[in-house]
C-alpha cells in the first residue's frame, strides 16, 4: 500500500456503503484510538457488526483487518503527543491486568520482528560492523539505552568504537567530525523518531561512511538514509516506548558479530577474566556474610 489509510478512505468515501461510511467518518475523527481498536471495538463504537469492519478494510485493498490497523498505527505513531500516547493507552488497557496486557504485546512485537527481520540485511549489519574501521553508535532519547548497550559489548570486542553522546546537534557533528569512508555509522531510533539521529545520519552518509539503521519500519526516516536497515517492532506503552523486540535484535547481533571473531573473543575474554578477578570487579557471593 503506497498511500497511507486515511487518503484511501477520503478517496474511496464516495463509493462506500451507508455502515462503511460510518466506519470511515469514525476512522477520519478518532484515528488515533481506532489504531490500537480490534475489529470487534471498532465495530462496537459504532454500531456494526465485526464482520462489516472486516470487509470495510478489503474494501480499501488490505488483505485484513490487522494490516489495516498497523497501517494506520504506523501513521499516527511518530504524531501522537505524550498526552495523546496516554489517552490511547487508556483506552486500550481498559481495566485489564496491566502486567499480563504489556508483557503479551512485548512477546507478540517479538514474534512480529522474528517473522519480518530480513535474514540477508542482518548477514550484511555483521558483516560490516566487523569490518568497518571506525564504528559511531548513535541513539538519542528513549534509543539511548539501546546504544549504551549495544555499545558496551562493541566496545569490548573493537578498540574502534566511538559512543555519540550528545545534547545538541553541534556535539554530534563534532565527535564524528572525521568520519568517512571505511567508517559505520549504527543509527538507533524508534517513533517518535529523532530529528538529531536523522541529522547524523545524513551527515556520515555524506561524508562516505557506511550507514546501519536499526528501527521500526520502512516509514521510518532512517530507513530512506541509510544503506542497510534492521527493523524491529517498537509499541507505545502509555508514554514510555516498548523496545523489548529491538532489544532483543541487538542481542542476537551482538552475538552473531562474536561468533564471527570466535578466535579473538575467547582471547579478549580471557584476558578481562584475569582483570575482573585481579581488581575484584565482580563480588564474590560465596563471602558474603
Amino acid at each position: 500500500m503506497t498511500s497511507d489509510v486515511l487518503s484511501l478512505i477520503q478517496k474511496n468515501m464516495d463509493g462506500f456503503s451507508k455502515r462503511q461510511r460510518a466506519i470511515a467518518n469514525f476512522i477520519l475523527e478518532n484515528y488515533d484510538k481506532a489504531a490500537f481498536m480490534t475489529a470487534s471495538r471498532l465495530g462496537k463504537a459504532i454500531n456494526v457488526s465485526e464482520s462489516t469492519v472486516v470487509r470495510f478494510a478489503a474494501e480499501l485493498g488490505y488483505e485484513g483487518y490487522p494490516e489495516m490497523q498497523r497501517a494506520l498505527q504506523e501513521l499516527i505513531r511518530n504524531k501522537l503527543t505524550s498526552i495523546q500516547r496516554i489517552e490511547v493507552s487508556n483506552d486500550r488497557l481498559g481495566s485489564n491486568d496491566i502486567l499480563s496486557t504489556v508483557m503479551q504485546s512485548d512477546i507478540e512485537k517479538i514474534r512480529m520482528s522474528l517473522d519480518t527481520v530480513d535474514r540477508e540485511s542482518f548477514r550484511q549489519a555483521v558483516d560490516k560492523i566487523v569490518k568497518a574501521k571506525h564504528i559511531y553508535v548513535l541513539g538519542l532519547r528513549s534509543s539511548t539505552a539501546l546504544a549504551n548497550f549495544l555499545g558496551f559489548y562493541l566496545n569490548l570486542l573493537f578498540e574502534n568504537v566511538i559512543l555519540v553522546h550528545t545534547t545538541a546537534v553541534s556535539e554530534m557533528f563534532e565527535q564524528a567530525l572525521r568520519i568517512g569512508q571505511g567508517d559505520l555509522m549504527i543509527g538507533i531510533s524508534f517513533p517518535r523518531y529523532s530529528s538529531r539521529t536523522v541529522k547524523a545520519m545524513q551527515f556520515a552518509s555524506d561524508r562516505g561512511a557506511d550507514v546501519l539503521a536499526i528501527t521500526d519500519s520502512e516509514a521510518s526516516p532512517l530507513y530512506e538514509i541509510a544503506h542497510t536497515s534492521l527493523l524491529a517492532k517498537s509499541d507505545m506503552m502509555s508514554f514510555i516506548d516498548s523496545l523489548v523486540a529491538p532489544l532483543s535484535l541487538i542481542n542476537a547481533l551482538i552475538v552473531a558479530i562474536g561468533r564471527e571473531m570466535n578466535a579473538d573473543l575467547s582471547k579478549t575474554f580471557t584476558e578481562l577474566e584475569k582483570i575482573w578477578t585481579e581488581y575484584g570487579v565482580y563480588e564474590n557471593a560465596s563471602h558474603k556474610e
